[in-house]
Protein backbone atom coordinates (compact mmCIF):
# COMPACT_ATOMS: atom_id res chain seq x y z
CA UNK A 1 0.00 0.00 0.00
CA UNK A 2 1.69 3.20 -1.36
CA UNK A 3 2.12 5.98 1.67
CA UNK A 4 2.63 9.83 1.25
CA UNK A 5 3.95 12.02 3.51
CA UNK A 6 2.26 15.22 4.18
CA UNK A 7 2.82 18.45 6.53
CA UNK A 8 0.50 20.71 7.50
CA UNK A 9 1.10 24.84 7.98
CA UNK A 10 -1.06 27.43 9.36
CA UNK A 11 -0.29 30.20 6.87
CA UNK A 12 -0.66 33.97 7.20
CA UNK A 13 0.08 34.27 10.95
CA UNK A 14 2.82 33.84 13.71
CA UNK A 15 1.33 31.44 16.05
CA UNK A 16 -0.32 27.91 15.79
CA UNK A 17 -4.04 27.76 15.15
CA UNK A 18 -4.53 31.18 13.89
CA UNK A 19 -4.40 31.72 10.00
CA UNK A 20 -5.54 29.73 7.27
CA UNK A 21 -4.37 26.03 7.75
CA UNK A 22 -2.71 23.95 4.55
CA UNK A 23 -1.54 20.64 4.14
CA UNK A 24 1.11 20.06 1.46
CA UNK A 25 1.70 16.69 0.24
CA UNK A 26 5.60 17.33 -0.69
CA UNK A 27 5.87 14.27 -3.32
CA UNK A 28 2.84 13.33 -5.06
CA UNK A 29 4.32 10.92 -7.90
CA UNK A 30 1.82 8.25 -8.72
CA UNK A 31 -1.43 10.04 -7.06
CA UNK A 32 -3.80 9.99 -9.88
CA UNK A 33 -6.10 13.08 -10.25
CA UNK A 34 -8.97 11.33 -8.52
CA UNK A 35 -6.67 10.77 -5.34
CA UNK A 36 -5.69 14.26 -4.75
CA UNK A 37 -9.26 15.22 -5.21
CA UNK A 38 -9.99 12.43 -2.55
CA UNK A 39 -7.35 13.38 -0.47
CA UNK A 40 -8.18 17.30 -0.47
CA UNK A 41 -11.65 16.21 0.22
CA UNK A 42 -10.71 14.14 3.20
CA UNK A 43 -8.46 16.86 4.99
CA UNK A 44 -11.02 19.35 4.50
CA UNK A 45 -8.68 22.66 4.21
CA UNK A 46 -9.96 25.49 2.74
CA UNK A 47 -6.97 24.35 -0.01
CA UNK A 48 -4.44 21.21 -0.09
CA UNK A 49 -1.41 21.14 -2.22
CA UNK A 50 0.32 18.20 -3.76
CA UNK A 51 3.60 18.48 -5.15
CA UNK A 52 5.24 17.27 -8.21
CA UNK A 53 8.64 17.40 -10.70
CA UNK A 54 8.56 20.56 -12.66
CA UNK A 55 8.44 20.21 -16.38
CA UNK A 56 11.00 22.69 -16.90
CA UNK A 57 14.58 21.43 -14.63
CA UNK A 58 14.60 25.08 -13.78
CA UNK A 59 11.93 25.63 -11.65
CA UNK A 60 11.72 24.04 -8.45
CA UNK A 61 8.23 21.78 -8.71
CA UNK A 62 4.90 21.42 -10.21
CA UNK A 63 2.57 22.29 -7.61
CA UNK A 64 -1.05 21.52 -7.70
CA UNK A 65 -3.58 23.14 -5.66
CA UNK A 66 -7.32 21.58 -4.76
CA UNK A 67 -9.94 22.59 -2.93
CA UNK A 68 -12.61 19.80 -1.30
CA UNK A 69 -14.53 19.85 -4.50
CA UNK A 70 -12.21 20.70 -7.29
CA UNK A 71 -8.75 22.07 -8.69
CA UNK A 72 -7.58 25.78 -8.85
CA UNK A 73 -5.27 27.26 -11.57
CA UNK A 74 -3.85 29.41 -8.83
CA UNK A 75 -4.43 30.51 -4.61
CA UNK A 76 -2.30 32.38 -2.21
CA UNK A 77 -2.33 30.72 0.60
CA UNK A 78 -0.95 27.86 -0.53
CA UNK A 79 1.89 28.93 -2.36
CA UNK A 80 2.88 30.59 0.92
CA UNK A 81 2.23 27.39 2.90
CA UNK A 82 4.01 25.25 0.26
CA UNK A 83 7.30 27.65 -0.54
CA UNK A 84 7.56 27.40 3.65
CA UNK A 85 7.57 24.05 3.68
CA UNK A 86 9.85 22.83 0.70
CA UNK A 87 12.40 26.05 1.86
CA UNK A 88 12.49 23.86 5.21
CA UNK A 89 13.58 20.81 2.79
CA UNK A 90 16.51 23.19 1.31
CA UNK A 91 14.21 23.14 -1.92
CA UNK A 92 14.52 27.31 -2.55
CA UNK A 93 17.64 28.81 -4.53
CA UNK A 94 18.90 31.99 -2.41
CA UNK A 95 15.65 32.11 -1.57
CA UNK A 96 13.62 31.99 -4.28
CA UNK A 97 11.20 28.78 -5.65
CA UNK A 98 8.93 28.96 -8.83
CA UNK A 99 6.41 26.61 -9.17
CA UNK A 100 4.32 25.42 -12.67
CA UNK A 101 1.01 25.83 -12.08
CA UNK A 102 -1.98 26.06 -14.35
CA UNK A 103 -2.40 29.55 -14.41
CA UNK A 104 1.35 30.34 -15.22
CA UNK A 105 4.08 30.25 -13.24
CA UNK A 106 4.59 31.58 -9.65
CA UNK A 107 7.82 32.87 -8.17
CA UNK A 108 8.36 32.66 -4.09
CA UNK A 109 10.54 34.70 -2.77
CA UNK A 110 11.66 33.27 1.34
CA UNK A 111 12.79 35.24 4.40
CA UNK A 112 15.18 33.39 6.64
CA UNK A 113 16.09 34.48 10.17
CA UNK A 114 19.21 34.51 11.72
CA UNK A 115 19.58 31.12 12.76
CA UNK A 116 19.07 30.09 8.85
CA UNK A 117 15.11 29.16 9.67
CA UNK A 118 12.01 30.42 7.39
CA UNK A 119 10.22 32.84 8.67
CA UNK A 120 7.88 34.29 6.08
CA UNK A 121 6.99 33.90 2.37
CA UNK A 122 5.91 36.48 -0.41
CA UNK A 123 4.53 35.22 -3.75
CA UNK A 124 3.93 37.33 -7.13
CA UNK A 125 0.97 36.77 -8.58
CA UNK A 126 0.92 34.73 -11.80
CA UNK A 127 -1.27 37.33 -14.27
CA UNK A 128 -1.74 41.01 -14.00
CA UNK A 129 -5.21 42.52 -13.39
CA UNK A 130 -7.90 41.62 -15.19
CA UNK A 131 -11.41 42.35 -14.59
CA UNK A 132 -14.65 41.00 -15.84
CA UNK A 133 -18.51 42.17 -15.26
CA UNK A 134 -20.25 43.98 -12.77
CA UNK A 135 -22.81 42.80 -10.66
CA UNK A 136 -25.69 44.62 -8.74
CA UNK A 137 -25.28 45.38 -5.07
CA UNK A 138 -28.81 43.84 -4.11
CA UNK A 139 -27.38 40.37 -5.45
CA UNK A 140 -23.90 40.79 -3.27
CA UNK A 141 -26.03 42.58 -0.39
CA UNK A 142 -27.87 38.71 -0.48
CA UNK A 143 -25.15 36.66 -0.96
CA UNK A 144 -23.79 37.73 2.15
CA UNK A 145 -27.09 38.44 4.34
CA UNK A 146 -27.22 42.13 4.26
CA UNK A 147 -28.92 45.09 2.83
CA UNK A 148 -27.76 46.74 -0.30
CA UNK A 149 -27.21 49.76 1.89
CA UNK A 150 -24.36 48.26 3.33
CA UNK A 151 -22.80 47.54 0.28
CA UNK A 152 -20.35 50.69 -0.39
CA UNK A 153 -20.11 51.47 -4.09
CA UNK A 154 -18.03 55.05 -4.06
CA UNK A 155 -15.01 53.54 -5.01
CA UNK A 156 -16.27 50.57 -7.29
CA UNK A 157 -18.96 48.49 -8.11
CA UNK A 158 -19.42 44.94 -6.79
CA UNK A 159 -17.30 43.17 -9.85
CA UNK A 160 -15.22 40.34 -11.16
CA UNK A 161 -11.22 40.61 -10.87
CA UNK A 162 -8.63 38.37 -11.14
CA UNK A 163 -4.90 37.77 -10.76
CA UNK A 164 -4.65 34.45 -11.62
CA UNK A 165 -8.04 33.35 -10.21
CA UNK A 166 -11.45 35.09 -10.52
CA UNK A 167 -13.17 36.80 -7.79
CA UNK A 168 -16.37 38.19 -7.19
CA UNK A 169 -15.12 42.05 -5.00
CA UNK A 170 -17.50 44.27 -3.04
CA UNK A 171 -16.56 46.88 -0.61
CA UNK A 172 -18.90 47.16 2.25
CA UNK A 173 -19.41 49.39 5.45
CA UNK A 174 -17.49 48.90 8.40
CA UNK A 175 -19.77 47.62 10.68
CA UNK A 176 -21.51 45.49 8.45
CA UNK A 177 -18.26 43.48 7.57
CA UNK A 178 -18.94 41.58 11.13
CA UNK A 179 -22.43 41.02 10.42
CA UNK A 180 -22.37 39.11 6.86
CA UNK A 181 -23.39 35.69 6.99
CA UNK A 182 -23.26 33.75 3.56
CA UNK A 183 -26.66 32.53 2.12
CA UNK A 184 -26.31 29.72 -0.06
CA UNK A 185 -29.79 30.02 -1.46
CA UNK A 186 -28.77 33.53 -2.46
CA UNK A 187 -25.52 32.64 -4.05
CA UNK A 188 -26.99 29.97 -6.44
CA UNK A 189 -30.00 32.41 -7.33
CA UNK A 190 -26.85 35.10 -8.21
CA UNK A 191 -24.78 32.38 -10.38
CA UNK A 192 -28.33 31.46 -12.13
CA UNK A 193 -28.77 35.13 -13.06
CA UNK A 194 -25.74 35.70 -14.71
CA UNK A 195 -22.57 34.87 -15.92
CA UNK A 196 -20.68 33.66 -12.83
CA UNK A 197 -18.73 30.13 -12.39
CA UNK A 198 -18.55 29.10 -9.12
CA UNK A 199 -19.26 32.42 -7.10
CA UNK A 200 -16.32 33.32 -4.45
CA UNK A 201 -17.26 36.53 -2.52
CA UNK A 202 -14.43 38.84 -1.26
CA UNK A 203 -16.10 41.61 0.54
CA UNK A 204 -13.51 43.97 2.52
CA UNK A 205 -13.96 47.33 4.36
CA UNK A 206 -11.18 50.09 4.26
CA UNK A 207 -9.49 52.34 6.63
CA UNK A 208 -6.74 54.18 3.92
CA UNK A 209 -4.03 51.54 3.60
CA UNK A 210 -5.22 49.06 6.81
CA UNK A 211 -7.97 46.54 5.00
CA UNK A 212 -10.23 43.92 6.78
CA UNK A 213 -11.75 41.06 4.46
CA UNK A 214 -13.88 38.08 4.79
CA UNK A 215 -14.63 35.39 1.49
CA UNK A 216 -17.16 32.78 1.39
CA UNK A 217 -17.46 30.51 -1.00
CA UNK A 218 -20.54 28.22 -0.05
CA UNK A 219 -20.45 26.46 -3.51
CA UNK A 220 -17.30 25.52 -3.50
CA UNK A 221 -17.72 23.82 0.13
CA UNK A 222 -15.80 26.79 1.83
CA UNK A 223 -18.44 28.41 4.25
CA UNK A 224 -15.86 30.80 4.79
CA UNK A 225 -11.71 31.35 4.23
CA UNK A 226 -9.90 32.49 6.99
CA UNK A 227 -7.05 34.17 4.83
CA UNK A 228 -7.54 34.32 0.93
CA UNK A 229 -3.77 35.34 -0.44
CA UNK A 230 -5.19 35.48 -4.15
CA UNK A 231 -8.18 37.81 -3.01
CA UNK A 232 -6.28 40.28 -1.41
CA UNK A 233 -3.51 40.26 -3.85
CA UNK A 234 -6.39 41.14 -6.54
CA UNK A 235 -8.45 43.43 -4.09
CA UNK A 236 -4.21 45.38 -4.06
CA UNK A 237 -4.10 45.45 -7.46
CA UNK A 238 -7.42 46.85 -8.53
CA UNK A 239 -7.23 49.46 -5.83
CA UNK A 240 -4.22 50.71 -7.60
CA UNK A 241 -6.23 50.31 -10.74
CA UNK A 242 -9.44 52.41 -9.51
CA UNK A 243 -6.79 55.06 -7.93
CA UNK A 244 -3.84 55.73 -9.88
CA UNK A 245 -0.10 55.86 -8.82
CA UNK A 246 2.53 53.39 -9.78
CA UNK A 247 3.01 51.41 -6.58
CA UNK A 248 0.52 50.77 -3.56
CA UNK A 249 1.18 48.92 -0.28
CA UNK A 250 -1.30 47.38 1.82
CA UNK A 251 -1.85 45.58 5.35
CA UNK A 252 -4.98 43.34 5.34
CA UNK A 253 -7.09 40.93 8.30
CA UNK A 254 -8.95 38.14 7.38
CA UNK A 255 -10.11 35.40 9.43
CA UNK A 256 -11.57 37.56 12.79
CA UNK A 257 -14.73 36.72 13.25
CA UNK A 258 -13.82 32.98 12.59
CA UNK A 259 -10.87 33.08 15.26
CA UNK A 260 -7.95 32.38 13.33
CA UNK A 261 -6.81 35.61 12.73
CA UNK A 262 -4.49 36.49 9.62
CA UNK A 263 -2.08 39.10 8.38
CA UNK A 264 -1.38 39.15 4.85
CA UNK A 265 1.10 41.80 3.39
CA UNK A 266 0.31 43.37 -0.22
CA UNK A 267 2.04 45.42 -3.00
CA UNK A 268 0.75 46.10 -5.92
CA UNK A 269 3.33 48.15 -8.88
CA UNK A 270 2.46 48.83 -12.49
CA UNK A 271 4.30 47.71 -15.02
CA UNK A 272 4.45 47.11 -19.03
CA UNK A 273 1.99 44.12 -18.84
CA UNK A 274 -0.27 45.69 -16.05
CA UNK A 275 -0.67 46.01 -12.70
CA UNK A 276 1.05 42.81 -10.54
CA UNK A 277 0.55 42.08 -6.97
CA UNK A 278 2.30 40.43 -3.89
CA UNK A 279 0.68 38.90 -1.49
CA UNK A 280 2.94 37.30 2.03
CA UNK A 281 3.14 36.65 5.18
CA UNK A 282 4.54 34.14 7.88
CA UNK A 283 3.74 30.16 8.98
CA UNK A 284 3.97 27.80 11.79
CA UNK A 285 4.43 23.95 11.43
CA UNK A 286 1.05 22.17 12.72
CA UNK A 287 1.28 18.43 12.01
CA UNK A 288 3.16 15.81 9.96
CA UNK A 289 1.94 12.02 8.84
CA UNK A 290 1.04 9.68 6.14
CA UNK A 291 -1.46 9.43 3.92
CA UNK A 292 -2.25 5.58 2.74
CA UNK A 293 -3.67 5.09 -0.59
Amino acid sequence: MPTYAYETVDVFTDRRFGGNPLAVFTDARGMSDAEMQALAAEMNYSETTFVLPPENPAHTARVRIFNPTAELPFAGHPNVGTAWVLARHGRDKNGVLLFEELAGLVEVKVERDAAGEATTATITAPQPLSTGIELPAEGIAACAGLSPGDIVTATHNPLQASVGVMFVVAEVKGEALSRALPDITAHRALEAAHPVKRLVLSLYARDSEKIRARLFAPLAGIWEDPATGAASATLAALLLSLEGGDSAHFELTQGVEMGRPSLLKLTAQRGPDGIRATVGGGCVPVFRGEALL
